[in-house]
C-alpha cells in the first residue's frame, strides 16, 4: 500500500516537472500559427509537443518542436520572419537555457497553400 502510494506521488511529480515555465517579451505585433499576438510580455507554458501562450486574457495553445542544444543561449531570442508587413515567429530561444521551441510558420490565417 505504502509503495503504491509512493509511486503515484513520483508519477505526479514527475508530469508536473516535465512543464517548464519561461517568460518572455514580444516586441512587435506578430503572428504565430495564425493568431495575432500583441506586443508584450508573455508567459509561455512547454508541455510535451504544444506551448501554451498567455498574456490577461489572451491565451492560445501551438504546436512547437522543442529541442536542447549543447550550449546554454546567452539570452533571449524571439525569432522572426517578416513577410508582407507580417512578423511571423519562427522559434524562441531561451536565455541560461538550452532550450529552443520552433513553430510551424505553415499557411497563415486567410493565407494560401
Amino acid at each position: 500500500m505504502f509503495k503504491q502510494v509512493l509511486f503515484s506521488f513520483a508519477v505526479a511529480a514527475l508530469s508536473v516537472a516535465s512543464a517548464e515555465t519561461f517568460r518572455v517579451t514580444i516586441a512587435q505585433p506578430s503572428v504565430i500559427e495564425g493568431t495575432q499576438l500583441k506586443a508584450g510580455d508573455y508567459k509561455l507554458t512547454v508541455k510535451d509537443a504544444s506551448v501554451v501562450i498567455v498574456n490577461g486574457k489572451t491565451k492560445v495553445e501551438v504546436p512547437a518542436k522543442v529541442s536542447s542544444t549543447e550550449r546554454k543561449f546567452e539570452t533571449t531570442r524571439v525569432l522572426y520572419n517578416e513577410e508582407k508587413g507580417k512578423a511571423t515567429i519562427e522559434g524562441i530561444e531561451f536565455g541560461g537555457t538550452r532550450t529552443r521551441l520552433q513553430f510551424d510558420s505553415g499557411v497563415q490565417a486567410g493565407g494560401g497553400q
